[in-house]
């Protein structure tokens, strides 16, 4: 759906009428628009990159863990998740810095290592960035709206009293 390319934040995308390929389709066209065709893209001077698979830096790994959630750990299989899709394109509207009230930037030191949090206090909606602080660049790992019961416990305001002092 070529319309979903010029959806704005906080809108989400149409796409509970489309059929899995058309789907597809019109998330790819979202995605490629706000980072396969927009390279570099920087976070607070430093360049974003997508975490790499298997050591090489792969746009589709990224493009996979924005629109689908882990569904069996053992095996890591992944389904596609419509409340992380129709929100795709607020990833690089937030990265952009373009929202600045009842945000949170923060970082905390977790078991994987160094996680960046960009936390959308009004919409709920969380984007997690790995710094590489000899690379200095991030990565970017994943974004998801919070729902559930991580909503209702605050798992990122949690996180949030744990942080240290300084946003790597």
């Amino acid at each position: 759906m070529p319309l979903n390319t010029l959806k704005n934040y906080n809108d989400h995308l149409d796409l509970a009428s489309l059929n899995e390929p058309k789907r597809l389709a019109s998330l790819k066209g979202v995605f490629d628009k706000d980072f396969t065709n927009k390279q570099p893209v920087y976070f607070n001077q430093k360049q974003l990159i997508p975490c790499p698979s298997d050591g090489k830096i792969e746009m589709d790994t990224l493009f996979r863990h924005l629109t689908t959630v882990i569904t069996d750990r053992a095996t890591n299989k992944r389904e596609f998740e419509m409340s992380r899709s129709k929100r795709l394109h607020w990833v690089r509207y937030h990265i952009d810095g373009k929202k600045k009230n009842n945000m949170l930037l923060f970082t905390v030191k977790e078991p994987e290592g160094l996680r960046t949090y960009l936390y959308d206090d009004d919409e709920k909606y969380v984007i997690v960035l790995e710094p590489k602080l000899k690379q200095n660049v991030y990565f970017l790992l994943t974004a998801y709206y919070l729902e559930g019961k991580d909503a209702q416990r605050d798992k990122i305001k949690k996180k949030y009293k744990r942080r240290i002092t300084e946003v790597l």
